[in-house]
């Protein structure tokens, strides 16, 4: 993953997820799939699904508010 998303989505405190860093040269499946689109998010609902990824400059509220859009919110 990219050291400048992780260390945004480490920031953000509205949004109760859990960030999961994953090697894709561990595994052939996810290198096949990912080697051109790193970094990648997704959510799983019982199946993965991809996030659209953010600009390399976006502000950590801008990558905030496009989770929200994905992922439930809970006030802290």
């Amino acid at each position: 993953m990219c050291a400048g998303l992780q260390e945004k989505l480490e920031q953000i405190e509205n949004i109760n997820f859990q960030l999961e860093v994953r090697d894709i040269t561990s595994r052939e499946d996810w290198f096949a799939a990912y080697q051109y689109e790193v970094p990648v998010l997704t959510v799983d609902t019982g199946t993965e699904q991809q996030l659209p990824r953010p600009s390399p400059r976006a502000k950590v509220q801008q990558v905030e508010r496009m989770l929200e859009k994905y992922l439930p919110t809970e006030s802290k």
